[in-house]
């Protein structure tokens, strides 16, 4: 062999080696089935990490569209027991939002089923208890409500409450955050079905609730005692009775403004822009300077028991158990003609002391 070859054969040997130890290993491809599978782990985890809703007291009121859902997907310990109601006045029909789309699995409730005339107080016992019956709702039966008027959707959980339901959650910013949540809608009805036996005498908290003649004799007989007017200030003040239905404007003497919003059908005192809720703390700074203190025991109003219902259950979640609600109202005082009323800010010194019969009668909302 000549060197000449020889030399070229090395040439070639070498760079074969140079090519091979360059030369890069191939990657582990997308599809390999290891790398897929450990992707999709971390995947998981990731997602369950994201989306793990913590658990809440049993006396929390005010929830989240996520927690809703955790409800929704089995994931919290009320996913045994649960029913989802869309509380507003009237039936399905009559509702503003139920038909075009709700929360699924919802079922529609009517307000009237826990209230009614003559004073549009809270039925007899037996009236709200056979309503929840038939919406399948026993005292363990977590109870989650929302609506397109915070306070009536506020005013079925008070009865609730009252009545001795244990879980009663309120969807915080209604349909609206269920919406933003990204949470889907369905538009086929519900039907409930129906309970036999509560399980336990209605009312289980009577002291949530007090009468015309409790408030009366406790507002002349009790110093501590507050009767607290959730209503605007044009209707503490007597300037009108805010109600297109009843004539006569003033307060029951001796009452105190706790604010509320700018007419009976509108709370943004105890509202967020965004519909939610106010929280204790904030409720706390809209009350300073008022003529009370959470050291009273503060018994709540309104017209009919709605507006008055939203504060009662900001305190109920944070635990205080001195404040019930006077169930009748500015509507059922003004009906008798004989009980004490104040027309005028007190605070401002330009208010006049009467009766009822002595009220003019021309102070209906327009």
């Amino acid at each position: 062999m000549n060197k000449k070859f020889l030399t070229l054969l090395l040439v070639a040997a070498l760079m074969m080696t140079v090519f091979t130890g360059c030369k890069q290993q191939p990657k582990k491809s997308d599809s390999d089935p290891v790398n897929k599978e450990s992707v999709a782990k971390d995947e998981d985890t990731q997602k369950s990490e994201v989306e793990k809703v913590e658990a809440v007291d049993v006396k929390k009121v005010f929830v989240s569209p996520q927690w809703v859902k955790s409800v929704i997907d089995g994931e919290q310990e009320e996913s045994k027991k649960y029913i989802i109601l869309e509380a507003s006045w009237g039936s399905a029909d009559d509702s503003p939002d139920y038909n075009t789309g709700h929360i699924p699995g919802a079922v529609h409730v009517d307000i009237a089923s826990i209230e009614g005339e003559p004073y549009w107080n809270l039925k007899s016992p037996e009236e709200v208890e056979q309503a929840m019956l038939e919406l399948g709702i026993t005292k363990d039966t977590a109870v989650i409500l929302y609506g397109s008027d915070v306070s009536g959707t506020a005013r079925v959980a008070y009865a609730y409450l009252w009545a001795g339901v244990e879980n009663v959650k309120v969807l915080n910013g209604s349909l609206d955050a269920w919406r933003k949540a990204g949470y889907e809608l369905e538009t086929t009805a519900n039907a409930a079905t129906p309970a036999t036996e509560f399980g336990a005498k209605v009312p289980v908290n009577p002291q949530f609730w007090i009468s015309v003649e409790d408030a009366d004799k406790k507002l002349k007989d009790d110093s501590n005692f507050r009767l607290v007017s959730i209503r605007s200030y044009k209707e503490f003040n007597g300037e009108t009775s805010g109600y297109s239905y009843i004539d006569k404007a003033g307060e029951p003497k001796g009452a105190v403004w706790g604010k509320a919003g700018s007419d009976p059908y509108h709370m943004e005192d105890y509202t967020h822009e965004d519909g939610t809720y106010i929280t204790m703390d904030e409720m706390k700074e809209l009350w300073k300077g008022l003529n009370f203190t959470l050291d009273n025991e503060l018994s709540f109003y309104c017209g009919t028991g709605w507006r008055a219902s939203i504060p009662f259950l900001i305190m109920y979640e944070n635990g205080y158990t001195n404040m019930s609600m006077y169930d009748g109202g500015w509507y059922q005082w003004q009906m008798n003609d004989d009980l004490p009323v104040q027309v005028g800010d007190p605070n401002t010194g330009e208010v006049v002391y009467t009766t009822v019969g002595e009220l003019s009668n021309d102070k209906a909302a327009k």
